[in-house]
């Protein structure tokens, strides 16, 4: 399986928003894309700027198409502009109970 680890820092007047749009892109992402097996959004509660999502696909062509879905572009043109930060990782999972 192929994992996307993503860690946002949100600018704090858009964290109202963008906690909106996440929870639509996961919803979609699990609705609309047959290889998206995992979908989870986490904000730290010490930090509630922090948004960390982790995405589990099942290969990385089916993360590529994820990235060219219609949600995946309007998710990622609303959310831009208010990300002060963002770092992306791709890890493979090698088990899971």
């Amino acid at each position: 399986m192929f994992v996307v680890a993503v860690e946002f820092v949100i600018a704090e007047e858009h964290l109202g928003a963008f906690r909106q749009q996440v929870l639509l892109q996961s919803e979609n992402s699990l609705k609309l894309e047959e290889a998206c097996r995992v979908f989870d959004v986490c904000f730290d509660p010490e930090c509630p700027t922090d948004c960390f999502l982790y995405e589990v696909y099942d290969d990385r062509a089916a993360f590529d198409r994820h990235r060219e879905t219609i949600h995946f572009s309007n998710f990622n043109a609303t959310v831009t502009p208010w990300v002060v930060s963002k770092d992306v990782r791709f890890l493979e999972r090698i088990s899971s109970v």
